[in-house]
């Protein structure tokens, strides 16, 4: 099955992702040390218990140098395995596995790492009726495979940019004068979501009042969420933001928000630790 995402050319970030790494002059160790027929098995493995995501993008990157190269994927994107279950096995040109490696040992193990922690924060509000969102807190240019990866975690992807949703922010709020007035302006262009963010209570009737179709709390603890959850009384969508934490999101999704949104599932997960090993074929 071809592997697809919206918004996502994945032959040019594969060309673009190896150009870097090799440079004008390619991969000069391979080229040096290895022969141009020898051929290795590999395995790539997780040493860490993990949510995995990226094996087909990686599969990509072996393929673009060796397009026969025979790979067997023996778990999916999305499966929590523990440590030290083996990912992928290959055998292929040696050459080409050990110059694709590390782009793609790179991109699975940062996409791993954000899945992992994204399914640590879906677990800890399992029950609570509140869905863990992602933000765009993404490194430029990996924001649609970041989010691809929070999806394998369990998350559910907010806004993919600035074109699929208004969200009136503070500054909105203080260049257009009131959130009543930010929130007319909007509804006047004709955009149909309008996510509005409000830090006190008061701010929330006129939001509701001017059209806004979704509430975003941010940095209101637990006890104002749950007055801002029955203020709104579901009338409108209603996200916590701000500050949550794993040790705090439970808490935050008990107040009975519709949502949690957590930018540190793109902005600060550690990477996994993946390898890649070969042992030369007989």
């Amino acid at each position: 099955m071809t592997f697809r995402l919206d918004h996502f050319d994945l032959d040019r970030f594969v060309r673009d992702t190896l150009a870097e790494d090799l440079g004008d002059l390619g991969d000069i160790t391979s080229a040096a040390v290895i022969p141009a027929d020898a051929v290795f098995d590999g395995v790539m493995d997780s040493r860490d218990a993990i949510v995995v995501a990226g094996l087909p993008i990686a599969e990509a990157f072996f393929r673009a140098l060796d397009p026969d190269v025979a790979i067997e994927r023996l778990v999916e994107d999305g499966d929590r395995v523990e440590a030290g279950t083996d990912l992928l096995r290959l055998r292929g040109s040696a050459r080409a596995m050990l110059t694709a490696e590390r782009s793609a040992l790179n991109t699975v193990q940062h996409l791993s790492g954000i899945a992992t922690m994204t399914r640590s924060y879906v677990d800890a509000i399992a029950g609570t009726g509140a869905t863990l969102l992602d933000t765009r807190k993404t490194l430029p240019g990996l924001r649609v495979l970041e989010k691809y990866a929070t999806r394998m975690g369990g998350a559910t992807n907010h806004r993919m940019g600035l074109w699929d949703a208004a969200m009136i922010k503070d500054n909105h709020v203080a260049v257009a004068g009131s959130v009543e007035e930010a929130v007319r302006r909007a509804v006047a262009a004709g955009i149909a979501r309008i996510i509005v963010e409000v830090d006190r209570i008061a701010q929330i009737e006129p939001a509701l009042v001017a059209g806004a179709t979704h509430l975003l709390l941010d940095n209101m603890g637990p006890e104002m969420l749950r007055e801002a959850v029955a203020l709104v009384d579901g009338r409108i969508p209603t996200e916590a933001s701000g500050g949550v934490r794993l040790d705090t999101i439970r808490a935050i999704a008990e107040s009975g928000v519709t949502y949690v949104s957590v930018g540190r599932l793109t902005q600060s997960a550690p990477a996994a630790d993946i390898g890649l090993d070969f042992a030369q074929s007989a």
